[in-house]
């Protein structure tokens, strides 16, 4: 039996994440208290985001929420299972808007390998993913594509 105690809710090193792995991250529902706590705060109080009324757009049947409220919501629930304690920089990401997220909206995030390799710097490995960002329906609401560096086996004494 082994008495070692290990610590979950760690990220994985970049050694053990493989290309074209899939995966999808559990989801959350953006409520109204999210998006006021939000928006508030850093002043983006634009019309689109505090008016419960028509926007102009009527095609969005609901209170839109910031895409950049998406994205960071999105990132938050990657953090534990991915990068936790392994990532070591955000280097360059690519992100396009494809449809509207809305207060009420449960949104995943699917997540696709596509490049991991080992980097110059002893003991680290650069990882990119294909990020969607989806409701609960399957819309497509952001796709980006973090590159990012983690830490190797190495740099966590073989763990």
């Amino acid at each position: 039996m082994n008495n070692e105690q290990r610590t979950v809710g760690l990220g994985l090193t970049w050694e053990k994440l493989s290309l074209g792995r899939k995966f999808r991250a559990v989801g959350r529902t953006i409520t109204e208290a999210d998006l006021l706590n939000f928006i508030v705060p850093i002043g983006m109080v634009e019309i689109l985001f505090t008016t419960f009324g028509p926007t102009g757009d009527e095609d969005i049947k609901g209170r839109l929420v910031p895409a950049a409220m998406s994205y960071f919501f999105a990132e938050g629930l990657l953090i534990q299972p991915t990068v936790q304690g392994v990532g070591l920089d955000l280097l360059h990401m690519k992100l396009k808007v494809k449809g509207p997220t809305l207060v009420g909206d449960t949104n995943y995030v699917e997540v696709e390998e596509i490049k991991c390799r080992q980097s110059k710097s002893p003991g680290t490995g650069f990882v990119r993913t294909r990020n969607s960002i989806v409701n609960q329906d399957g819309s497509m609401c952001i796709q980006y594509t973090p590159l990012r560096m983690l830490c190797g086996l190495g740099m966590l004494g073989g763990s």
